[in-house]
């Protein structure tokens, strides 16, 4: 939490960086907003401050309508913090609460119910009830304005135990009856089933570089790019507890604050889950100011950091799924990988109840691929062994990658793993677990980009990666992307001149050349 008089600097001067890291209660009006909120600044003295949406209701304040405080950008702090709290805080963010209950989340996070819930309330002003009732409510208020479904459904998808339960918060939180909630926003036309989504997010956010980043491993018949006339948009699988989804996100034009997005959902229970794994994928909580504030100060960094603005470190819809492609991906292109991985899902995922577009299956579960036939398997023997223990490891439990693990103890359990070297544990940490803070000291594609960043001259050696922490994932990112840029640069000078198209297109594949290749042995060394 910031000093009270640093958020009111943030609160007058509307600074959109804060929105979801604290919010602001005023007494006289009964309502809590973002710092960024466009209403005129309460007097300092009618203000109090709060660290999450939840410890404001409790208090009694409702949400205001003009600055819609509940759709705020999540707390970039819940990735970089690894203490009990951060690790309760993502689990929460995906649903747990309403799956299994306080008791699921206190067993999963290896605390008793009464010390998780005297933490939370100790730090956040609110029990994780409460956390995930606020979580509840907007669910339930983005089905109201989105789709035709009853009050009664409507309430049971959020989550919510009863229907009355489920109209007591919304009048305590919005103000408003569930019916005046729905007729405040008109409905948008969609197709049956699929909820249209916002996503926000922080500015500035690098949109081109992520979506090539997905675009360049997408995996046929579990993820495709689809070019439209307003542009490109992203679309996967996701396997939910509900049964299979598909979800949509559209690359915007131009800077507008938030993800355009589509979630087509088996069970709209699945809902909460679905959207919190979009933001991990596409790293929608990050505060890019802060980590630019950081890196930029590194003479290596400085000068990406500066170029590519607000340039993300994606995450992953299914950290399974991203751990099998790792070792998929080690000592082979990326267009190798992808094909293995497309040949994997041809054979072992569960196809779709119905094809949409290129989509037609899931990606295989562990389970499946634990037992796979080693003719299916086109690498070597040794690899062929580190997938199918990775993949048992992870079947059995033995080896967890939940939002809510603790990231140290995870990577330790990976590293004594036969063929799980030190690069692909901390990749794993980097999109599985969303750790803002993983290195790969070896990559050779970040040795690369520091030569680049430093003119052409071996800098390696000099630059101090401890400088860049906490942020050190999006550093890596950084020197990827000025590595692939050098290559790009390079073969251009020794080949003839291309059009501008095809230039542009080499500049794309090679910005984000494969990471999964870049792969180690168990002594962690590099290719």
């Amino acid at each position: 939490m910031m000093e009270e008089e640093a958020c009111y600097r943030a609160v007058s001067s509307k600074d959109a960086r804060h929105d979801g890291v604290f919010y602001t209660a005023v007494w006289t009006t009964g309502i809590y907003c973002r710092p960024s909120c466009p209403a005129r600044t309460p007097k300092r003295e009618n203000i109090t401050f709060y660290p999450t949406a939840a410890a404001a209701q409790g208090a009694g304040y409702r949400a205001c309508r003009r600055c819609r405080p509940d759709v705020a950008p999540g707390s970039p702090e819940w990735n970089l913090r690894a203490d009990l709290v951060g690790r309760a805080m993502r689990l929460i963010g995906d649903g747990v609460v309403d799956r299994e209950g306080v008791a699921g989340l206190a067993a999963r996070l290896g605390y008793s119910e009464r010390h998780l819930s005297r933490e939370l309330h100790a730090e956040l002003g609110a029990g994780p009830l409460a956390l995930a009732r606020t979580q509840r409510a907007q669910t339930a208020r983005l089905l109201l304005q989105t789709t035709d479904l009853g009050a009664t459904e409507v309430a049971f998808a959020a989550g919510f135990a009863s229907v009355r339960q489920f109209n007591d918060t919304i009048r305590e939180v919005y103000a408003m009856t569930p019916t005046e909630l729905r007729a405040r926003q008109g409905r948008r036309t969609t197709e049956r089933g699929v909820i249209p989504l916002r996503l926000a997010h922080r500015q500035p956010f690098d949109a081109e570089a992520i979506f090539d980043f997905l675009a360049l491993r997408a995996v046929p018949g579990v993820e495709e790019i689809t070019h439209g006339p307003h542009g490109r948009s992203y679309r996967r699988t996701l396997a939910l507890p509900g049964g299979p989804a598909v979800a949509e996100v559209d690359e915007p034009d131009r800077p507008q604050g938030w993800l355009d997005a589509r979630l087509q959902l088996t069970s709209l229970r699945d809902l909460t889950m679905g959207v919190q794994r979009l933001r991990a994928l596409f790293d929608l909580d990050a505060d890019p100011v802060a980590v630019a504030e950081v890196l930029g100060a590194d003479r290596h960094l400085a000068p990406l950091v500066a170029k590519r603005p607000g340039l993300r470190s994606p995450g992953h819809v299914d950290p399974h799924e991203l751990a099998v492609r790792a070792v998929l991906g080690q000592q082979v292109t990326v267009a190798a990988a992808r094909t293995l991985a497309a040949r994997l899902a041809e054979r072992y995922g569960v196809p779709l109840p119905t094809a949409s577009g290129g989509l037609t299956r899931l990606f295989p579960s562990v389970a499946a691929l634990a037992d796979a036939d080693p003719a299916d398997l086109a690498m070597p023997a040794a690899r062929q062994r580190a997938l199918r223990g990775l993949c048992a490891a992870l079947a059995d439990g033995s080896v967890r990658l939940d939002p809510g693990v603790d990231r140290d103890e995870a990577g330790a359990a990976l590293l004594a793993l036969p063929g799980i070297g030190p690069w692909t544990v901390s990749y794993i940490r980097m999109r599985a677990l969303a750790d803002p803070d993983a290195y790969l000291p070896t990559d050779i594609g970040v040795r690369h980009g520091l030569r680049a960043a430093g003119g052409g001259t071996d800098d390696a050696d000099d630059a101090d990666p401890d400088a860049w922490r906490p942020w050190r994932s999006y550093a890596v990112h950084h020197l990827w992307a000025a590595a692939g840029e050098a290559q790009s640069e390079a073969r251009t000078r020794t080949k003839t001149p291309r059009s501008d198209a095809n230039r542009t297109n080499a500049h794309r594949a090679n910005a984000h050349r494969s990471d999964e290749n870049r792969t180690n042995t168990k002594t962690g060394t590099s290719k």
